[in-house]
């Protein structure tokens, strides 16, 4: 599993991220490819974004909502978008999941600022 192409018509990604003391804490995502990289939308308050602050190192995989991982494991690096780079991931992101972006959107709202980031494959 390589190749992004292989993942894009997944819905869900096991997102890795680790804790101060290096213990991997995954969370499924909604996410979009584009230009080779993997985009995600979340909320600044989020756990997953401190932990991206502190370790920038991630490990992605295929999965189902609730989280079973359904693939193989690709570590990569995360970076935090702009704001302008995360109004684009957020049209592409609600251009994927449609009516369900925007109520997640608005279930969300207490959890901060919209927040993109990307992850490179190594």
């Amino acid at each position: 599993m390589n190749n992004l192409n292989e993942i894009e018509s997944e819905k869900y990604i096991s997102l890795e991220t680790y804790r101060k003391n290096n213990q991997p804490v995954r969370t499924p995502v909604w996410f979009v490819i584009k230009n080779d990289l993997i985009y995600v939308v979340t909320r600044d308050q989020t756990g997953k974004v401190k932990r991206l602050r502190n370790n920038q190192q991630v490990k992605i995989s295929t999965c189902t909502v609730r989280g079973k991982v359904t693939g193989q494991w690709m570590s990569g690096t995360a970076e935090i978008l702009t704001e302008e780079e995360t109004q684009d991931t957020v049209k592409w992101r609600d251009k994927k999941y449609g009516f369900m972006a925007k109520i997640a959107k608005f279930l969300s709202k207490s959890k901060g600022d919209l927040l993109a980031f990307s992850i490179k494959i190594d």
